[in-house]
């Protein structure tokens, strides 16, 4: 990816004004059976930006959202982006002590939340000095008692006045708070015109198309693909709140796309299915294995019980990121969507891709956690920080050059541990280790940050989860280190079985040692129901260790 992507310097309001006024009544987001036209969503989140403005809200400001998957989701972030203005997300699963965590360290003035959310929010502008206003979307129905001195979504904004377009500037900034595998969550930094240059790999470089310059350029090159019938329909499985499925969101507006998203507040593969034929679905975009998995089990049981399978030919690209997309998984995919492509992207919040792995139609997938690495890609040695040779048996942290974040709000520590300036390019570096060989065919080992140091060995998490989770009848698994009197750490794997499956610890193992070294074999394995992951599909090291040790009695 050159390092020139990111020429573009503008806030995406503008560009999606562009896209409003060249494109009014077409389709931008389907959520579920609602349709959601771009003069409807300008009109809207342009009500909305006054509501805000109204309320205190301007340049720089930050804005939380503590909401599932909805228009008001898109809207809020339109109507922030109209004012230079900060979105902020929250996961929606936190509790009242995590998401006071991210409203203090964000500085956020407001949080628009779901009604079924509320009792998280109970008495949280008291432990909150920045909060002002708190914003209630609600999606209970008209029992709900909205709490006194918050605001009705619905009510303020149907009835404000539109806000006047402003200059606004490249600079302006989107915070994307990342938990990650460990520690409290971090708020990435994102510009503007750095995250245009970001993904403009995933947009215009693999569609081939060179990147606009201009915001007309944008506005031109969305309604001729349109026209030419050569945008995408976008599903994103993920919720709006992960970065995966907001930034291909962002990816497919100014491709003239329109995004499908799922109204169920738990992932339904049927769902995805049904939406994905009656829309005539071009692109998929999912996080590995945890979405995959529930397809294609959807998929198959169509078939074992005489049912007629989807018409899923549209599909034309599968894209993944965010976590372990298997080989097998990609082989299952390809049967029920023929003519897919599937993009495996190594990714981060903090920017990338690190790597890509594409399996054409017809084609073998390669191993899994294997990726082809782009050529600003590099491995560096974590204790000199001098760049790898390609080629090198030395594990090596990996890191990106090109457009990325300004760093992590509020925390110049982790900042400079994450983004470095190396020879005098600055690099991404989220933590993972990887090998890349002389013909840059990358093998990911997993993040620094869970590796476990056994005896003095250290293990990679992630290259003991692949084994795992190709032995028949294993349906997920994460690995994290428990503590040992003898080594220090004992590799532990938290699996869970599939539907019927009755594999033991000892026939685990026996396959395991077939392709992992003894010192990367478990020494404790522990069955549970389901593998604890986030909404988007990532597995949480934290919960998962405790999960360990508590059924460990450690």
């Amino acid at each position: 990816m050159s390092e020139k992507v990111n020429e573009l310097s503008v806030n995406w309001a503008t560009l999606w004004e562009a896209l409003a006024d060249e494109r009014p009544d077409d389709v931008a987001v389907v959520l579920g059976d609602a349709e959601i036209k771009w003069g409807q969503l300008d009109q809207r989140s342009a009500q909305l930006a006054t509501v805000f403005s109204q309320c205190g809200i301007g340049k720089g400001s930050k804005v939380a959202q503590l909401l599932f998957n909805d228009a008001a989701y898109l809207e809020s972030i339109y109507a922030l982006f109209k004012l230079r203005a900060t979105p902020v997300n929250i996961n929606y699963r936190y509790l009242q002590g995590e998401i006071a965590y991210i409203l203090n360290n964000s500085e956020s003035e407001i949080l628009v939340y779901h009604a079924s959310l509320a009792e998280r929010v109970v008495g949280i502008k008291e432990l909150v000095p920045t909060l002002k206003t708190l914003i209630c979307v609600n999606d209970v129905g008209a029992e709900f008692i909205l709490e006194d001195g918050h605001l009705h979504y619905e009510d303020v904004l149907s009835s404000a006045v539109p806000a006047q377009r402003i200059e606004r500037s490249g600079e302006d900034l989107l915070f994307l708070y990342t938990g990650g595998t460990t520690g409290m969550p971090k708020g990435v930094m994102w510009r503007h015109v750095d995250l245009f240059g970001a993904l403009a790999y995933s947009g215009y470089l693999a569609l081939g198309l060179p990147i606009p310059t201009t915001v007309q350029q944008v506005g031109q090159t969305a309604a001729q693909l349109a026209a030419e019938k050569k945008s995408p329909t976008n599903l994103c499985a993920a919720p709006l709140m992960h970065g995966v499925a907001l930034f291909l969101a962002m990816s497919s507006f100014v491709l003239g796309g329109k995004v499908i998203l799922l109204k169920s507040r738990k992932f339904e593969a049927k769902e995805l299915i049904d939406l994905s034929e009656k829309y005539s679905v071009t692109q998929l975009s999912i996080v590995g294995d945890a979405f995959s998995k529930p397809i294609t089990r959807y998929l198959q049981s169509l078939e074992e019980d005489g049912k007629p399978l989807p018409l899923l030919e549209s599909i034309i690209r599968i894209t993944s990121s965010g976590a372990t997309f298997s080989g097998e998984q990609k082989s299952l995919l390809q049967k029920y969507m023929p003519n897919a492509t599937i993009i495996d992207m190594l990714g981060a919040s903090e920017g990338g891709p690190f790597g890509i792995a594409m399996t054409a139609p017809n084609e073998d997938p390669i191993a899994t956690a294997v990726f082809i690495a782009p050529p600003n890609a590099t491995t560096f040695n974590d204790e000199t920080w001098e760049p790898l040779p390609r080629g090198s048996t030395v594990p090596g942290v990996l890191g990106v050059s090109g457009p990325m974040p300004q760093g992590y709000y509020r925390d110049e520590a982790k900042t400079a541990q994450t983004f470095k300036e190396i020879n005098g390019v600055r690099y991404t570096i989220p933590g993972d280790y990887a090998l890349i060989d002389a013909q840059g065919v990358m093998q990911l080992l997993g993040r620094g940050s869970v590796c476990i140091n056994s005896g003095g060995e250290k293990i990679y998490p992630e290259e003991v989860e692949v084994v795992a989770r190709s032995i028949a009848g294993i349906a997920d698994c994460t690995v994290v280190g428990v503590p040992d009197d003898r080594f220090g750490n004992a590799v532990t794997a938290v699996v869970s079985r599939t539907t019927g499956s009755t594999v033991t610890t000892e026939e685990l193992l026996s396959e395991m040692r077939k392709s992992l070294a003894a010192y990367k074999c478990p020494r404790h394995v522990v069955f549970v129901d389901a593998v604890y992951r986030s909404p988007s599909g990532k597995a949480d090291y934290n919960i998962t260790r405790d999960i360990a040790i508590n059924l460990l009695k450690i």
